[in-house]
């Protein structure tokens, strides 16, 4: 964090140029908030309490926006105003918005744990109203709740006229006043102070007079808990927790509790133990704030926020009083998790509102609603972390009635998930691509959701094959599917859209809907051609409504599993089983072997062939998506569809489409190796072998390579010798389809001797030790070796053979960033020789 004691002057000094920059892009997108993929930004002026004339500008941009590359600014809360020399500045500044794990690319753990640094400082979440303190010219203080300082004065409102007779940041003002006079202090003093440190103090305003949230606070512990120091720039810096601490004690401030934890592993496990009960130190809270620094580069480190939020017991308890508030008012209250407990607890709360009617009069205005909820929790003799244990247990018997919905676009793997699924636990599939316009009256959309029920009538798991990828879509089918099974369990399979991954997103699923050509039922990428099938695709994507289980519909999903888009299908299904059977017990009570994995994915692609045809009713959206340079598809290396059929069968054409001669070895043994040389590993060791697990980087097959198509001019002797055998090969042994089963030229052994890494590539040293009977090979590449993983997709496996040459010259330890050990025993595997083909002729 930022040493406002050891940092000088001019660092966190605002500057003159930089603020005038920063309005001037602020205004400019605040008059074009239409620009086609731009983003938008409101501005609004308020009075400053106390003051005749004195005015600051509220920035806020949309939330969805905050998800972007390219802000001017990540500013949650943001205020500038005009000095008195007309120069601009920053008046008030909010925390860089922070998000939830798993909510962007960045807060995803394995990100996480290898683009920050600690320590790492965990503040209680509290649960309360955000309140941002700070000084104008003349001492004058600054009190702003997250966009606003409670008086208006723009052309829509008179000049002077409250939003609210009591806002939050009018009670805030009043409490930083008590605050700051229990020390002998005046607001007078601390504008100056934080004027002074060109800074924002951030507190939370926790006061269940004023109004009551979800989680309690009595007399004694309301107030201002202050949890932030923020200097006043375009970019984020703030100081440590500790001097937080300092400064709240010094001005009178209440003080938001924190730890501090040294690495990444143990925050996680000191998280997810908190998780199991939604409580931290004997109290029920709504999460932590984690305050690090991140650089995504590795070099250039910022501060930076994530956070932690407990789903339970805080949903639940939100639930109740959103279904409290409608029985008073007369309504159905919409009742969409804990079912039972909550009518439990509507039940008792009827019959306190029937028995005083001034409780219902004050819950719709916020008051005694912890009061009543408490009041219930006492009389059931258990507590809300209590309830949700034995919910989480009772849920783990979930044996049928399940809908697993996919949120995807055109190409994401939906299908063969499905499929692979069905191959596996027989489930039912319910294809909306196979249905034909209805010719009745009822909709598409109503024939699909009831084709869903029938089949919840024979599966224990239905998968509702469809995009799914706007909200009225997932409304649409909830509502059909549970007005026919009212207990129907949904599960969301979401294939995650985020802003920044979706050109990855564009090559990927275009080169997977590419290669299936028009094995489809509505999308004939072949006969359609590239053009017009790419902008179908745009369509969806542009149209990509992602899930957020805080609102409708999305709040009736009892489950989200996230999926990365461009994974191969067959990491997304290992992962989803494993999330299934972690949920869902008896459901999936075991999780199938690695083998059978691959077949239901090799049947999901390669047997899986469409007999219906319903392209013509397909109406196109969407505008027209690039092409490639060259006019073809955009290439991607991992695919899920089979290739196109060649027709090209003469033994002399398919040797042109060779891209390697390789040597497989069996893929359990090297798994098993694997975990045999890392169990006992240091962390330092292990990081990088974790990293690949966590991030699903571990190829999922492993072989030595013998020469590539990229050295067959340099090598064209050896590349010549390969093709000669591999034309033999096939002319003595033809296959039904050498594309996508190529001939096995011959057998061999292979060695290994050594695992050498580096922070972005990890490989095995390996020596060919054909037997007698083996087929005797050359390998093209100086030091033979088996690629086991890279880092992340920019890094292609070719870089294993720069490691190796850079660790035969400097070794490994030291400065070197490259980490060695010996392979334990002998290690001989059986090897197969033969050919990868490529996917495309180019």
């Amino acid at each position: 964090m930022a040493d406002e004691a050891t940092s000088g002057k001019t660092k966190f000094t605002q500057d003159p140029a930089k603020i005038a920059q920063l309005v001037h892009d602020l205004k400019n997108a605040q008059k074009n908030p239409g620009k086609k993929k731009g983003f938008a930004c409101r501005k609004s002026t308020y009075k400053v309490s106390g003051t005749d004339d004195r005015t600051v500008d509220s920035w806020k941009f949309q939330e969805w926006d905050y998800k972007r590359q390219d802000l001017p600014t990540y500013a949650r809360g943001l205020f500038t105003a005009e000095r008195k020399d007309k120069t601009p500045e920053i008046v008030a500044r909010g925390y860089d918005k922070f998000f939830n794990i798993d909510e962007t690319t960045d807060t995803h753990w394995r990100n996480i744990e290898h683009n920050t640094r600690g320590p790492y400082e965990l503040s209680v979440k509290e649960n309360g109203c955000i309140i941002f303190i700070s000084g104008l010219e003349g001492d004058k203080l600054l009190v702003c709740s997250k966009h606003s300082t409670g008086v208006r004065t723009d052309a829509q409102m008179p000049v002077g006229v409250p939003v609210l007779p009591n806002s939050h940041a009018m009670v805030g003002e009043r409490w930083v006043e008590k605050h700051v006079a229990t020390v002998g202090r005046t607001a007078q003093e601390l504008a100056r102070t934080l004027r002074e440190m060109n800074a924002t103090a951030v507190g939370e305003l926790c006061d269940d007079s004023f109004e009551e949230h979800v989680l309690a606070y009595d007399a004694d512990a309301s107030g201002i808990y202050l949890h932030g120091l923020n200097y006043n720039l375009p970019e984020f810096a703030t100081q440590s927790a500790a001097q937080v601490h300092k400064f709240a004690d010094a001005w009178g401030f209440k003080k938001a509790k924190f730890v501090v934890h040294d690495d990444i592993v143990s925050v996680r496990r000191f998280l997810e133990g908190c998780a199991e009960t939604g409580t931290w130190d004997g109290r029920e809270t709504e999460g932590f704030v984690i305050r690090c620094q991140m650089a995504r580069d590795q070099v250039h480190y910022r501060d930076w926020f994530f956070k932690y939020k407990f789903e339970e017991p805080y949903l639940m308890y939100r639930q109740w009083r959103e279904c409290t508030k409608a029985v008073i008012q007369g309504k159905f209250p919409k009742i969409r998790k804990h079912e039972m407990i909550t009518e439990e607890y509507l039940n008792f709360a009827r019959r306190v509102i029937n028995e005083d009617v001034e409780v219902g009069r004050a819950y719709l205005k916020n008051h005694g609603i912890i009061a009543l909820r408490e009041k219930f929790l006492k009389e059931r003799g258990l507590k809300g972390s209590e309830i949700i244990a034995m919910e989480q247990e009772n849920g783990r018997i979930i044996t049928n009635n399940v809908v697993l919905v996919p949120i995807a676009t055109i190409g994401c793997g939906k299908t063969t998930m499905a499929l692979a699924l069905q191959y596996l636990f027989g489930w039912g599939v319910v294809q909306n691509d196979g249905l034909r316009k209805a010719k009745n009256n009822q909709s598409k959309p109503k024939r699909f959701a009831f084709d869903v029920t029938q089949a919840m009538s024979k599966y224990p798991l239905v998968i509702a094959d469809r995009n799914n990828h706007q909200r009225r879509e997932r409304q649409q089918l909830m509502e059909d599917v549970s007005a026919v099974v009212p207990h129907a369990t949904f599960v969301a399979m979401q294939y995650v859209h985020e802003p920044e991954r979706l050109d990855a997103i564009r090559a990927v699923t275009r080169f997977r809907v590419h290669e299936r050509g028009d094995n489809h039922q509505t999308i004939k990428a072949a006969t359609r051609g590239d053009n017009e099938t790419w902008g179908i695709m745009d369509g969806f994507i542009h149209r990509f409504e992602g899930v957020n289980l805080g609102r409708k519909p999305d709040d009736n999903f009892h489950h989200l599993i996230s999926l990365n888009a461009c994974n191969p299908s067959r990491h997304n299904l290992e992962y989803v089983i494993q999330e299934l059977h972690e949920a869902y017990p008896r459901l999936v009570p075991e999780i199938p072997p690695p083998e059978a994995l691959d077949a239901a994915i090799d049947y999901a692609i390669r047997d899986y062939h469409v007999t219906v045809d319903n392209s013509a009713d397909y109406a196109r959206k969407g505008p027209k998506g690039p092409q490639a340079n060259n006019g073809g598809p955009v290439p991607q290396p991992h695919n899920d569809g089979p290739a196109p059929q060649s027709m090209d069968s003469e033994p002399i054409q398919l040797a042109r489409k060779i891209d390697y001669f390789g040597i497989t070895i069996p893929t359990e043994d090297v798994d098993r190796l694997l975990k045999e040389i890392f169990a006992n590993a240091t962390s330092d060791q292990a990081q990088m072998y974790r990293k690949l697990i966590e991030a699903r980087r571990v190829q999922q097959s492993f072989h030595v390579t013998l020469i590539h198509r990229a050295d067959n001019k340099k090598k064209k002797e050896l590349w010549d010798s390969y093709v000669q055998q591999y034309i033999k090969t096939l002319t003595a042994n033809p296959q039904h389809d050498p594309m996508h089963n190529p001939p096995i030229l011959g057998k061999t052994h292979v060695r290994l001797e050594r695992l050498v890494w580096d922070s972005r590539v990890m490989a095995f040293v390996v020596r060919i030790s054909p037997g007698e009977e083996d087929m005797d090979v050359t390998c093209a590449n100086a030091i033979p070796h088996v690629t086991v993983g890279t880092a992340n997709p920019s890094v292609k496996p070719v870089e294993s053979n720069d490691l190796l040459q850079r660790w035969v010259m400097r070794g490994s330890g030291g400065d070197s960033g490259i980490f060695e050990v010996p392979v334990p025993g002998e290690k001989i595997l059986n090897g197969t020789i033969g050919v990868s083909m490529q996917r495309f002729q180019s």
